[in-house]
């Protein structure tokens, strides 16, 4: 009897060991395809090319590492447009966290006529591709454009006017997340403010937003993120150097009728590639609330 038990107790244990194993290798054979893109992509930047996975100096020869591909931090534009995206980026963290925040606690505290109608719509709005608003877009910026003192600021061809393209896209999704956060928080301490006589405002303010700084968080890096590595947008409603970012100024060093040195776009997509990286490193754990506090709100 013991020993039937024994066995039965190492054979549970084989059978553990072999699930894990097959997971883990499950696992690392779905990320292996991106594992091998970023090795390449670090090697292809220290390199003068590469074949596959190896570097190739300037003789044809593996080995030869170089830090040519960077030379292009000693050029004033990649600053330039290293701040215009900064400045995309953080125009779309105070612009949807500032207008969602409102509207997600309106939305979740107020009753008014075409209430659900408007959440229907709101989320409608995001379901649409933003390549579809493009020829709209185009017309509202040259019309912004027109206008005097908002022109220079939110025209056409102005970081302005993409910051508040970029912010319009994403305030359905941040609007909805908004009022998830704000569903799952209890009335006690808002009603007794408002029984106190404090306004609405002041309640939101002082009361409702510090107990939904996981949220905001949460929302503010998803929207750098977005901002910092928006294309579409900034591509096609800027003309020149002075008002692109960094995906469109990528785009640039690709040329139709000259060879392309993709080591040095390889060098330049992991400049831009590393401040995503430490922030994903240190902001995981508030990018899941976006997943589970602003979802289980409902209608």
């Amino acid at each position: 009897m013991e020993t039937t038990t024994i066995e039965t107790g190492r054979l549970y244990g084989l059978k553990r060991i072999l699930g894990s194993a097959t997971a883990y290798f499950l696992l690392i054979l779905s990320i292996l395809p991106i594992l091998v893109g970023y090795a390449w992509l670090l090697i292809a930047t220290f390199s003068y090319r590469t074949e596959g996975l190896f570097p190739i100096d300037a003789q044809g020869n593996i080995g030869g590492w170089t830090l040519r591909n960077w030379s292009f931090l000693t050029d004033p534009q990649i600053w330039r447009v290293t701040l215009n995206s900064l400045g995309i980026a953080l125009g779309m963290v105070v612009g949807v966290g500032f207008v969602s925040s409102l509207a997600g606690y309106g939305l979740s505290r107020m009753n008014f006529p075409g209430r659900k109608a408007f959440l229907s719509l709101t989320l409608l709005l995001h379901a649409f591709p933003s390549v579809t608003l493009l020829i709209a877009i185009f017309f509202v910026l040259k019309f912004i454009s027109k206008i005097p003192g908002l022109g220079p600021l939110f025209g056409y061809n102005t970081l302005g006017g993409v910051a508040l393209v970029m912010v319009s896209l994403e305030l359905p999704l941040g609007v909805w997340l908004m009022k998830g956060f704000f569903d799952n928080i209890s009335w006690d301490v808002e009603r007794a403010a408002l029984i106190d006589g404090a306004s609405r405002f002041r309640v939101w303010w002082e009361i409702i937003l510090p107990q939904i700084k996981p949220g905001l968080a949460a929302l503010a890096i998803f929207n750098f993120l977005s901002g910092w590595s928006a294309f579409l947008i900034p591509f096609t409603f800027t003309v020149g150097s002075k008002v692109a970012n960094l995906p469109v100024y990528l785009r640039q060093l690709m040329s139709e009728t000259a060879p392309t040195n993709w080591n040095q776009i390889a060098a330049v997509g992991l400049f831009q590639l590393i401040p995503v990286l430490i922030f994903f490193l240190f902001t995981q754990e508030l990018l899941l609330n976006i997943y589970t506090g602003g979802a289980k709100g409902g209608v």
